[in-house]
């Protein structure tokens, strides 16, 4: 092979690999798109649970990128979709802008807010546990501000927001259809961090921070930017759920409702994977189902499955249930295989 034709192979190859990154998103957003017409287009209540799971989808997506790729413990998700919601039902109610000029203020101050507690915790070099606390008592305090001011969010009667298309109702295929667009949008932007430079500098100083900054990775830079786009993540998917629900109240945005959900369904998918927070939401979204009466015995056994699974697996329970599998098929295998040459030999013999 001439030098000529290497450059142009490596890139084939190169390119063909990050073909392959993708497939995953193309399959799953093939499921997302063509399951309402086989299972659930005529039922409302049907539909409101697929609209429930993937809202929480997309919150779950904006949530890894922060704490699976960058190990910084966001526990205000509500109140940074709240920062989205509200925005939008403000704006729009309040000081009468279009729908969209809400929602884009709405993701522009959770981005804002996200960016500016990352930055906190790096200038005070907090830890995982000390940043969870930090962005814990914001979420307090974020309840609290909407509670008080009432003349702009209604308090605890809560908020309807108008504008909203009839069609894009959490409960009706449009909701449906427009949640998905965003989940996808998400994992697309999720797989193009993955595989840039950006995803490789999430890599190292997620495995070994100071390992990371002894090699010249710029910590500081690469948090800051994982906060801002996994926030503006979240803020989205709040701003889209109040114009498509039409009513908000601080109840919706706590952290009992949001956080905790996301948190145990990104820890069953698997910090850090692709597909963990869409495979957690759908799944949890069957047993959030099952427990809606069970009252607050339900943030009692989610917290159970948190502890059992960051206990028993580490990288998350799908993951850990996925390398099961695979090692499985690799002792049933034949005893047959190929060697890097193509030539065929008996496991054991040379």
């Amino acid at each position: 092979m001439s030098s000529g034709q290497l450059p142009a192979r490596l890139g084939s190859v190169a390119a063909d690999a990050r073909g392959r990154a993708f497939l995953p998103i193309v399959v799953a957003g093939a499921v997302i798109l063509v399951i309402p017409q086989i299972w659930f287009a005529s039922s409302e209540y049907t539909t409101g649970l697929a609209v429930q799971a993937l809202e929480f989808a997309a919150y779950a997506i904006g949530f890894n990128l922060i704490f699976g790729s960058t190990n910084q413990l966001f526990l205000c998700v509500g109140a940074l979709a709240g920062l989205g919601g509200y925005a939008t039902g403000i704006l729009s109610d309040h000081a009468s802008l279009p729908i969209w000029a809400g929602i884009a203020t709405g993701t522009a101050a959770a981005a804002f807010v996200g960016g500016l507690l990352s930055w906190v915790a790096v200038r005070r070099s907090l830890g995982v546990i000390f940043t969870g606390i930090v962005t814990l008592a914001f979420s307090l305090g974020f309840q609290d501000l909407l509670l008080g001011q009432e003349h702009l969010t209604g308090g605890s009667t809560g908020q309807v927001v108008t504008g909203a298309a009839t069609s894009l109702a959490d409960t009706r295929l449009g909701g449906y259809y427009l949640f998905a667009a965003v989940v996808i949008a998400f994992l697309l932007v999720f797989r193009l961090l993955q595989i840039s430079h950006v995803g490789w500098a999430f890599r190292a100083l997620r495995d070994d921070e100071t390992a990371a900054e002894l090699a010249g990775v710029n910590v500081a830079r690469y948090r800051i930017i994982a906060a801002v786009v996994g926030s503006a993540m979240i803020g989205l998917t709040g701003a889209l759920y109040a114009y498509s629900d039409g009513f908000i109240s601080p109840p919706v945005f706590a952290f009992d409702q949001i956080d905790v959900k996301v948190l145990v369904l990104v820890a069953f998918g698997g910090l850090g994977t692709l597909l963990g927070p869409l495979i957690g939401a759908v799944v949890f979204a069957f047993v959030d189902n099952a427990l809606v009466n069970s009252g607050q015995v339900r943030e009692l056994i989610y917290g159970a499955i948190v502890v059992a699974i960051f206990l028993s697996f580490r990288r998350g329970f799908v993951p850990a249930l996925v390398d099961v599998a695979g090692r499985f098929v690799r002792q049933r295998g034949s005893p047959v295989k190929w060697t890097f040459r193509g030539r065929r030999r008996d496991r054991g013999h040379p």
